[in-house]
């Protein structure tokens, strides 16, 4: 019988061997159809090869939350930085308009709420005609391993893998950490992997120690979050830390919206993300920004 000894044992991640593409910049995306690379590129810069996203979908399981309050306030001023929506259908058609041309990570899963014990229990929210019909750029779907809901998560993820692949629609495997799930680095290494293996063309995680053992180990590209709010140079100190280890993207909700000037933390972010800021000279900028925008 299988067992985890493996993932114990593991020792050489190569992390000084970048993975070899021979002729498309996202990680692990070479063999892949034309359309899905079409839309793999509005998600990840050809020239920088990351990705910025906004997640403003805690919605579809949180309501209404700090500076989430009005979606068609909050969002469109910080449009101008961003690669990425990450939102549901329901939040972009009532209170975003088209005309910004955005790159769309649809959150197509759903099921549960904070108001139930525990959000584990989801199921498939969005059928693929609807994400076609939203012409999105990828399906997000939250995945629970570790968690007597692991089997019916990753139901859902194939499922909808396979539906992405029949019209070329990435899917974006997001690692959940709930109440009782670790946040280490062996848990990560497992669940990004998993992930990766079952088909996911992106997966979004959290960062932990030894970051560059997780990002070595998975074959496509991973897309931190943002997770809970923290101080705003902590959060660009995480995300100049998670790309020079090997993430291809940050995707920030909260560590953004309810951040002193959401529109200087985009701007700032852009620039780790997509021109090789340091942490230092991004939290520079962002001061100086501040009180200006």
């Amino acid at each position: 019988m299988a067992d985890i000894t493996g993932n114990k044992a593991a020792k050489n991640y190569y992390i000084d061997v970048p993975q070899p593409k021979s002729s498309f910049h996202v990680k692990g995306m070479d063999n892949v159809d034309w359309g899905m690379k079409d839309r793999l590129s509005r998600i990840f810069n050809p020239k920088s090869g990351n990705t910025l996203m906004l997640a403003f979908d805690h919605g579809y399981f949180m309501g209404s939350t700090l500076g989430l309050e009005r979606l068609d306030l909050a969002i469109p001023p910080l449009a101008e930085n961003i690669d990425v929506f990450m939102a549901t259908r329901g939040g972009l058609r009532s209170c975003i308009s088209p005309s910004f041309n955005k790159a769309i990570a649809l959150r197509c899963s759903a099921g549960s709420t904070v108001a139930s014990e525990d959000v584990i229990k989801e199921v498939i929210g969005v059928d693929i005609e609807d994400a076609i019909r939203m012409n999105a750029s990828c399906m997000a779907i939250q995945t629970f391993i570790g968690t007597e809901e692991e089997r019916s998560s990753l139901n859902n993820l194939a499922t909808t893998i396979d539906a992405g692949n029949r019209y070329g629609i990435p899917t974006l495997g997001v690692v959940a950490v709930g109440k009782n799930m670790a946040r280490d680095t062996r848990f990560f290494l497992l669940a990004t992997r998993v992930l990766a293996e079952l088909g996911a063309q992106i997966i979004k995680t959290y960062y932990c120690d030894d970051f560059e053992k997780v990002t070595a180990a998975c074959p496509v590209p991973i897309v931190i979050a943002g997770g809970k709010k923290i101080p705003e140079e902590a959060a660009l100190e995480m995300a100049y830390k998670a790309i020079q280890e090997g993430a291809n993207g940050v995707d920030m909700g909260r560590n953004v919206l309810q951040a002193e000037n959401p529109k200087a933390m985009t701007k700032a972010l852009a620039k780790i993300v997509h021109e090789n800021y340091t942490a230092k000279m991004s939290y520079e900028l962002y001061l100086d920004l501040k009180s200006k925008i």
